[in-house]
């Protein structure tokens, strides 16, 4: 099944990226896609879960708290924050997905 969300294109606008940079400066595309995807959930008043994961069924969670469980705090992401990204980043070319984001919350650890 094809799972298609904002946070899919933007992860694949990443890859996309870099590839055409890539190419355009005459070197092999190295990058590929993990098939990220994000599912933000509400599952009660101002409750979310915020379920993030890749074709293989990866867990590829961005925060270094549990998302499965439900929170405010994820709620508040997807009301007050997740808008801005896709309007003002995705749209324009400067959201390439949450990669870097994940990486700085875990200190440059991979999970």
């Amino acid at each position: 099944a094809v799972v298609s969300t904002q946070s899919t294109g933007a992860a694949e606008s990443g890859v996309l990226y870099g590839n055409i940079q890539r190419v355009m400066k005459g070197q092999e595309v190295i990058s590929g896609y993990n098939g990220y995807t994000s599912c933000p959930l509400t599952v009660g008043d101002d409750k979310l879960v915020l379920a993030e994961f890749g074709y293989d069924g990866a867990i590829l969670e961005t925060f270094p708290i549990d998302q499965a469980k439900p929170s405010g705090l994820n709620y508040w992401l997807k009301k007050e924050i997740m808008p801005s990204l896709y309007w003002r980043g995705l749209i324009r070319g400067t959201w390439r997905g949450p990669g870097f984001v994940r990486k700085a919350m875990r200190l440059g650890m991979t999970s």
